[in-house]
């Protein structure tokens, strides 16, 4: 597979850099890692909806949408307030 260049700030390649050799890896074998690791947005979405109806199944927990985007605020809040710290 050929290789591709991607533009980024030097400060930001500096800092990946410093994480993968943090992690003994370099930063080609790190980015390549973190693309096959990390989840795209439909990923998360299908995960998401699986999780659901596994919960639904099992004991029968089927919030509305309206207690999901309750339930997110009030996890962004407390992740605010960690974050904060």
């Amino acid at each position: 597979m050929p290789d591709a260049n991607v533009r980024i700030p030097e400060e930001a390649k500096d800092r990946l850099a410093a994480i993968a050799a943090a992690e003994g890896l370099s930063l080609r074998a790190y980015l390549a890692r973190l693309a096959e690791t990390m989840l795209t947005p439909a990923e998360r979405a299908e995960r998401a909806e699986k999780a659901r109806a596994a919960l639904k199944e099992w004991n029968g927990y089927a919030p509305t949408r309206s207690e999901q985007d309750d339930l997110d605020s009030e996890l962004d809040r407390r992740l605010a307030r960690v974050t904060a710290r």
